[in-house]
């Protein structure tokens, strides 16, 4: 995995890649498949929802390692099947959502380059969304496996 943090006039961002041992399509299937995301992304069963068009919304409830329960929900904000997810996250006390953009790249029929950014606002928000991403990718490789 490469990762590259970058503070430009605009925010902090970071840039993670990984290249995964599946095709393009059972990765895509991971990222936009209510059970599966449910399965590999820390949320709830049962909690997902998905309507993965530009402008359509999501919800997940999250659990996190102490047993707490985050709701979160948000809208995909630019969908290109088997290429691009840019997927908006409401955040409270902010007018835009945070966006996140995941790219798939396909290498050849068993390997697929991921990569995951994000801009924000401040460097402990990026750290943190950082670390949240790193996550994702920990457990989505785990999943794919």
């Amino acid at each position: 995995m490469s990762t590259e943090q970058s503070t430009p006039a605009d925010g902090f961002s970071y840039h993670l890649t990984r290249t995964l041992s599946a095709p393009v399509a059972k990765v895509w299937q991971a990222w936009t498949t209510p059970e599966q995301y449910a399965r590999w992304a820390y949320a709830v069963a049962g909690s997902v929802e998905m309507d993965v068009r530009p402008g359509g919304a999501w919800k997940a409830t999250m659990a996190t390692p102490d047993g707490e329960q985050v709701p979160l929900t948000g809208s995909y904000l630019e969908v290109v099947e088997h290429r691009l997810l840019v997927v908006g996250m409401d955040v409270p006390g902010k007018s835009a959502p945070a966006a996140m953009t995941m790219e798939l790249d396909e290498q050849d029929d068993r390997h697929t380059r991921i990569g995951l950014h994000q801009t924000c606002d401040t460097a402990e928000e990026c750290a943190m969304a950082e670390q949240g991403s790193t996550m994702l990718l920990d457990s989505l490789t785990a999943f794919l496996a």
